[in-house]
């Protein structure tokens, strides 16, 4: 595999910001390809909770993936699921023979369209989890990095030494990496898209379009009842995965995955972890109280293009997913009726 010198970044929200200051603190060439250029500084900086600095400056900014495209060596997106098939569509002419397309995450649809889009011409890959918890301070010029994660698990496809790779992803990452079997241990995943949505749905399956007197916070004031829901989720989720002869533990369950054995000392668990503090919930003002907010990526990422997969492959699978179904059917209502104006008529 040749060496990697030139990155492009799709996506300049937290995790773009924050990859890019990584990757330009290694000395690597880093493109940017976003919607908004102009809003873009050249020098960025990234601080994590140590105040260790990561800075330095892009190379390219545009939203003409011709400019940004044509001469990485990999190509990473840190976009949400929607823009995802658009974006491999506008990239595809402009990719090197042997580019390295990619994703922070798998579980919002990266390989679903890149199989379709690109088929087996470039080498592809994606992570289980993303690499950093992140957040923009300010956009297009400064990121926080609140927390790295001990080990990455990735996918790679279409690749003569997938393990050749994943050694240069451990570099640029800063973490080791694990190789998973198959696509489907990064594209299904308990992680956002049953975590935030079983939540979401604890917190406003019977809200009306009233007014809330605060902004709540999601994992702080995390409560039993939304435990108990993504566990029920989870359980269902984990049958899929037995179905589909996914190894075990090649995906833990939450409970595992949190270090806890029940509902209780689950919500303890994720009221208590320190990156999560000080996340509010997806709200916005409205006059004097606060409303939720049905445009978020937590509602336009996880529904549509994280627990809608999960939905759909259980049923060519024939696989019951009563809780799934429930709490998917809510939140793809919720988007529908904020974009059609109908929310706050009910």
């Amino acid at each position: 595999m040749n060496k990697i010198s030139t990155i492009c970044i799709c996506g300049g929200g937290g995790l773009g910001t924050v990859c890019a200051g990584v990757f330009l603190s290694k000395g690597l060439t880093v493109n940017i390809l976003t919607g908004h250029p102009t809003d873009w500084s050249r020098e960025i900086l990234v601080t994590d909770l140590n105040n260790h600095l990561f800075s330095g400056k892009l190379n390219d900014v545009s939203s003409d993936p011709n400019i940004v495209i044509k001469d990485a060596d990999l190509i990473l997106m840190t976009i949400p699921g929607f823009l995802i098939e658009k974006t491999l569509h506008d990239i595809k002419p402009f990719l090197k023979k042997d580019a390295v397309v990619g994703s922070v995450v798998g579980s919002t649809g990266f390989f679903f369209f890149a199989h379709k889009i690109l088929g087996e011409s470039h080498t592809l890959f994606a992570f289980q989890r993303v690499p950093y918890i992140a957040r923009t301070q300010e956009y297009g010029h400064s990121g926080k990095l609140l927390g790295y994660k001990p080990l990455l698990k990735a996918s790679i496809e279409n690749c003569s030494n997938p393990r050749e790779l994943a050694n240069i992803l451990e570099s640029l990452f800063n973490t080791p990496i694990e190789l998973l079997e198959n696509f489907y241990e990064v594209s299904l995943t308990n992680s956002n898209p049953i975590l935030h949505t079983g939540r979401l749905y604890s917190l406003w399956n019977d809200y009306r379009g009233e007014l809330l007197s605060k902004q709540s916070l999601f994992y702080e004031e995390w409560d039993d009842y939304a435990s108990e829901l993504i566990i029920a989720m989870d359980r269902e989720f984990q049958n899929l995965l037995t179905v589909l002869g996914i190894r075990r533990n090649a995906i833990p369950n939450l409970l595992d995955y949190y270090e806890s054995n029940d509902a209780k000392s689950l919500t303890a668990k994720l009221r208590s972890i320190p990156a999560f503090k000080g996340i509010g919930s997806p709200m916005k003002k409205s006059g004097n109280g606060w409303i939720p907010d049905f445009n978020s990526r937590y509602f336009t990422e996880d529904f549509p293009f994280g627990l809608r997969f999960i939905r759909d492959i259980a049923l060519t699978r024939n696989i019951k997913c009563e809780v799934i179904e429930k709490v998917l059917e809510w939140g793809l209502s919720k988007i529908h009726d904020s974009r059609s104006g109908t929310l706050n008529k009910q």
